[in-house]
């Protein structure tokens, strides 16, 4: 039996998205081949290791947190080997084999944890250093996709240092209305629609609370699709899933609070045809950022017929409202076998990355001359 540690909260806006993420998996994960343990991170950026009597109130979206008392402080320092953490021996020498990093945004799916967890030599499920931090700027990500030939929405970049265009630049650029948002930043947190000049100084002021780094993106009138992803090297695609959203968009609280704000169709009405460009390019996306594991894709498709990528998530959520595991489901992997999946493609990674050299030798370089 597998003994998987599943962190979860963090210094994050998204913190009790990521709470209830770590309950639903917590809770799927097959008993019979896995002894789940939680680690949570407060909002200070503590650490505290427990098993699912850390997280009160884990029914109710509105009020679920971390309870501390449940838990024991978890000191990440050198332990006698010398290393940054033993994360295979944690609390009372429970021996821990995979880590399952259900974070959300900021210091969780930005590579932080995951540079973490590679420089404590123990498998983790999800995207590396490199993916997570690609997927989780919106200004990087874009224009790595762009230069991909991968077809994006019209977009401009503010940071928080410059002089601010005005609104009138803003809007003839983007046309209106147009969406403020921070740079680094998923759920919807800090997301404004701007309909009138007197929106845009308050909605920039709202995103650079989040962030030092905001995109301003055009409005895109059309139908909201998502397409989960799953793999290394070879990655496979599920069907896709359309958002019908009562909300003016897609907010935090139709995601992840109010059941009735938002109806996800799987699969949609779509041609076939159009689902296989939804599958291929949310593979080319993937790739393109170099994830792994998993990702979920999100895109807008016009009228036309033009299918535009909205963004790619590298730690989608886990919520019994999330699209991820729903598409995978609706494609013929249960949410239990899913995450076996995953497991599984930490461990291959892992093995894969242990078989690459990290010495070089003066008699190698004696023998290259």
């Amino acid at each position: 039996m597998l003994t998987v540690a599943i962190i979860c909260g963090g210094k994050s806006a998204e913190h009790e998205i990521s709470l209830q993420s770590a309950h639903n998996v917590y809770h799927a994960l097959d008993p019979k081949n896995y002894k789940p343990l939680l680690i949570g991170i407060d909002k200070t950026g503590c650490w505290f290791l427990g098993t699912e009597q850390l997280l009160a109130h884990a029914e109710d979206p509105s009020r679920i947190r971390l309870d501390k008392s449940a838990a024991e402080p978890l000191v990440l320092g050198t332990d006698k080997s010398g290393s940054l953490i033993n994360f295979r021996m944690l609390g009372g020498g429970r021996a821990v084999d995979v880590i399952f990093p259900v974070l959300h945004g900021p210091f969780g799916e930005d590579g932080t944890i995951q540079g973490i967890l590679k420089t404590a030599d123990i498998p983790f499920v999800g995207a590396g250093v490199l993916g997570s931090a690609l997927g989780m700027d919106k200004d990087v990500m874009k224009r790595l996709l762009r230069d991909a030939g991968i077809p994006l929405g019209k977009f401009m970049v503010l940071r928080s240092h410059e002089a601010v265009p005005p609104f009138s630049h803003a809007a003839e650029s983007l046309g209106l209305p147009f969406f403020v948002k921070p740079a680094n930043m998923g759920s919807s947190v800090g997301i404004k629609k701007i309909h009138h000049e007197d929106e845009y100084q308050d909605s920039l002021r709202a995103a650079f609370a989040y962030d030092h780094k905001i995109i301003l993106e055009e409005y895109i009138k059309g139908r909201e699709i998502e397409c989960a992803v799953l793999g290394n090297e070879e990655p496979v695609a599920s069907v896709p899933g359309e958002v019908l959203c009562s909300a003016e968009f897609y907010s935090y609280e139709a995601k992840y609070l109010d059941e009735g704000s938002a109806v996800l169709v799987i699969p949609p009405e779509l041609p076939a045809e159009t689902i296989e460009r939804i599958r291929t390019m949310a593979i080319k996306t993937f790739q393109t950022i170099c994830a792994d594991g998993l990702s979920r894709v999100d895109f807008f498709l016009k009228p036309d017929g033009a299918l535009l990528v909205n963004e790619i998530n590298t730690m989608p959520g886990f919520t019994k409202m999330s699209m991820y595991p729903k598409l995978f489901e609706a494609s013929g992997v249960s949410y239990t076998h899913l995450l076996d999946r995953l497991i599984t493609l930490a461990f291959q990674r892992f093995e894969k990355e242990k078989r690459l050299k990290t010495t070089y030798t003066l008699f190698e370089k004696v023998a290259e001359r």
